[in-house]
This record gives C-alpha cells, sequence and structure tokens, in this order.
C-alpha cells in the first residue's frame, strides 16, 4: 500500500506552505500539535497529537475559543497577547516556550504561531519538550 507520507518540521519557516497542502488526515498524523484558529481564537481544527498532549478529544473542541474554553492557561499575555498582536498585524509568526497546566499534568512545550498561507486562519503548533 502506497500512502502520502510527507516529514513536516516543527518550527520550519515555511511550514504553512506545507499545511496548506494537508488534508485533515494527514494533519492529524503529524507528530506534533496542530490547532488551527480563526481570529478570535475559535478552533477550527484540532488534531491528535494535540489531543494526546492535553488528553483533550479533538472532536469535542471543535468550535470552542481555544484561550478561554479549551486552553484557559493560555490566555495570558505571552500566549494570547503573541497571538492578539500577529493577528493584528497580519503576520503573526512567534515562537514561545511555554507550560500547559490546565487540567492536565504540567507539560512544558515550545509553541509555534503562524499565518496560515490561505484564508483568515493561524496555526498553533506544539511539541513537547
Amino acid at each position: 500500500m502506497v500512502t502520502d507520507f510527507q516529514v513536516v518540521e516543527f518550527g520550519k519557516a515555511d511550514i504553512e506552505n506545507v499545511m496548506s497542502n494537508m488534508s485533515p488526515e494527514q494533519i492529524d498524523g503529524l507528530a506534533f500539535g496542530a490547532v488551527q484558529l480563526d481570529d478570535s481564537g475559535r478552533i477550527l481544527q484540532y488534531n491528535a497529537a494535540e489531543g494526546a498532549i492535553t488528553g483533550r478529544d479533538p472532536k469535542a473542541v471543535a468550535g470552542k475559543n481555544f484561550f478561554t474554553e479549551v486552553a484557559p492557561c493560555t490566555n495570558t499575555p505571552v500566549f494570547k497577547g503573541a497571538f492578539d498582536d500577529g493577528v493584528k498585524a497580519g503576520n503573526l509568526n512567534t515562537m514561545i516556550e511555554y507550560t500547559f497546566d490546565y487540567n492536565m499534568k504540567p507539560t512544558k512545550v515550545k509553541v509555534h504561531m503562524k499565518k496560515a498561507l490561505i484564508g483568515d486562519t493561524y496555526w498553533v503548533f506544539v511539541k513537547r519538550l
């Protein structure tokens, strides 16, 4: 069986180009968390790896606000502030280290937030440290 497998490198400068050509199933298969948000923080996609990091069901969080309903520990100037600043400027592209700790064991992560190539959506990529 031939699979349509592509290695996607976390933090890669042109990751939004690669993501724009991936199906939801391919995004689900990434080795790191990938959450697609609209400009208000509403979850459009939440992949399986992010579900494994946070212990949340990706289908159950779709449509919810990432910053207030799913991961309120990110509703801070460091995380949401960086997201809002990038969205407002139209060029979100930032990388931070953070600790997720809402309803879970504190987990250190590296986060790469990046504007999607197409449309007004934004990616939040998460890799455990």
